[in-house]
């Protein structure tokens, strides 16, 4: 007797094994057997003939942390299958906020609104949304801009030997409350005021209790090899695997280059650093604007970065620092940067439109334009950037150390982001690997896309019950249409569901059921 039986759906059990045909007999939360069931009972039987059961999906970068304290049903992930978002990257996680952190949190960066904020480490942030009940799990980092803020503030110098300690004891403390390890943004502030020594101070620290290292890495003019080649470097000196978030070539100059770039990981590994990356599978990239600015403007938060704008003499001192078309010495069309969102206190006038447009309506030069729109909106304004090829995203995804990472955050059609112009990875990217790259154009076997999406990054987070259909295993399940699962989100109209994913499972319960939302909100955060 089971609480759930499957039958008859061709089992992707996410090792990459060839797929089976096989029923699935569930009790309680967990897989209890797989194989032919017969006339087996069960509280509840689905035919799933004609369909693929597969482990639940794991999204391996995403800005989740507080979208999914705000709606807990994180529709646009769980309806393509996605089961666990691992959350706290690029340096920014909303743990710890002691001290000085509250001078970098803020809860718009994480495409959510929060009204109140009651906790101040990763246990009473857990202890919030396990509270409120999620349809995903949620795997936290601890981010290396958090730690640093926490204890520095936004300050451009190195640690003094106490702050060092101070902040090594901080990444200790989130660990022992389960973290999954240190991410960094090497690109962005603060993260980007940290030399090598300090990140490996810290990755230190998580290595001690079995974390990993992830990093968006440095990027800017002559850093895209040697981004990837510190971040190996400080998971060796470490002694921590190191996962590289987001890969891709954004200098036009250096493009056609990824498989050049993929064999520093592979170099890595035959040396014996454990070193992988993820991916994302579009040619455009979201962020804020400000992250085209020097250190120096954003140096003390955004109170301080607005107030610099807004003074005559340090915005003429700006201008004459930023050479038109170019930033940090990478080339940049202001027709490629489109304002996804205005922000609370952007124009929504500007929603949809590329920096070169704003710039002819204002008649204004491109980089006039850029700190025209981060002053009015003080930085709230997001923009869609396209800056990387097709080619080089294919040759990371389809390589044996790539999984996927959407880079986007769990939200709802009918949440508080629907009137943005999101990016469509929020709504698609696990479906579109399944439908464009493994149906469309056999870039990978559908075995080798679960596998990358399951096994291999529950591997990576060392989650030993989950990321593979097999007896004993947490009740994560995706079931899936292989003939028609696609993605549907497009830059135009983000806020549509993926196709083809009717069933969704976790921990034993349906969260999707039929193509719809069950409202079952039966997990939360997960520990390390």
């Amino acid at each position: 007797m089971f609480d759930k039986l499957i039958r008859g759906a061709a089992v992707v059990d996410g090792t990459g094994a060839p797929a089976y045909r096989a029923d699935v007999g569930i009790r309680g939360n967990r897989i209890a057997i797989i194989g032919d069931l017969g006339e087996a009972e069960a509280g509840e039987t689905l035919d799933a003939s004609g369909l693929h059961v597969c482990p639940g999906f794991i999204d391996m970068h995403t800005h989740s942390d507080l979208s999914l304290m705000e709606d807990g049903r994180g529709q646009s992930k769980v309806r393509q299958g996605i089961t666990t978002e691992l959350v706290g990257h690029c340096g920014f996680s909303p743990f710890p906020l002691v001290k000085r952190g509250s001078e970098l949190f803020r809860p718009g960066t994480y495409s959510a609104r929060i009204s109140q904020v009651d906790w101040t480490d990763l246990a009473g942030y857990a202890a919030r949304i396990n509270r409120q009940g999620t349809s995903v799990n949620v795997a936290p980092l601890v981010g290396h801009a958090a730690i640093r803020s926490a204890v520095m503030g936004v300050e451009d110098r190195p640690p003094a030997p106490a702050e060092l300690d101070e902040m090594c004891a901080l990444v200790a403390q989130a660990m022992e409350q389960g973290a999954f390890g240190l991410s960094s943004g090497l690109t962005l502030v603060p993260s980007s005021y940290a030399d090598t020594d300090e990140v490996v101070a810290l990755a230190q620290v998580a290595g001690r209790y079995g974390g990993f290292y992830d990093t968006h890495a440095r990027l800017w003019d002559g850093w895209h090899f040697k981004g990837a080649e510190e971040a190996i470097e400080i998971g060796r000196r470490a002694g921590l695997p190191t996962q590289y978030a987001h890969i891709a070539i954004i200098d036009p100059r250096q493009q056609g280059k990824a498989a050049e770039m993929a064999s520093i990981f592979e170099r890595a590994n035959a040396a014996g650093v454990d070193a992988s990356f993820d991916v994302y599978p579009y040619v455009a990239a979201g962020t804020s604007l400000s992250q085209m600015l020097p250190g120096w403007v954003q140096e003390g938060g955004n109170k301080a970065m607005v107030a610099r704008l807004r003074d005559a003499a340090t915005r003429r001192r700006l201008l004459g620092e930023l050479n038109e078309g170019w930033f940090r010495g990478i080339p940049w069309d202001w027709k490629t940067f489109y304002i996804a969102s205005p922000g609370d206190k952007g124009d929504p006038a500007w929603m949809g439109k590329h920096l070169a447009q704003l710039a002819d309506e204002w008649r204004l030069p491109g980089k006039e334009a850029l700190l025209r729109v981060i002053d009015i909106s003080e930085d709230g304004a997001r923009s869609t950037i396209f800056n990387r090829t097709e080619e080089d995203m294919q040759v990371f995804l389809k390589h044996r150390l790539s999984t996927i990472g959407s880079d986007g955050n769990a939200i709802s059609a009918d949440g508080s982001q629907s009137k943005a112009l999101v990016h469509p990875r929020f709504y698609g990217a696990h479906a579109r690997v399944l439908g464009r790259y493994v149906r469309e154009l056999n870039v990978l076997t559908l075995e080798q896309a679960v596998h990358k999406v399951t096994l291999q990054a529950t591997q990576r987070l060392g989650l030993r019950d989950r990321g593979r259909l097999a007896p004993g295993y947490i009740a994560d399940l995706v079931i899936l249409d292989a003939a028609t699962v696609a993605d549907r989100a497009t830059f135009e109209r983000p806020h549509q569901y993926a196709a083809g994913i009717p069933h969704v499972m976790e921990n034993g319960q349906w969260v999707v059921r039929n193509g719809e939302h069950t409202g079952a909100l039966p997990t939360g955060v997960i520990r390390r």
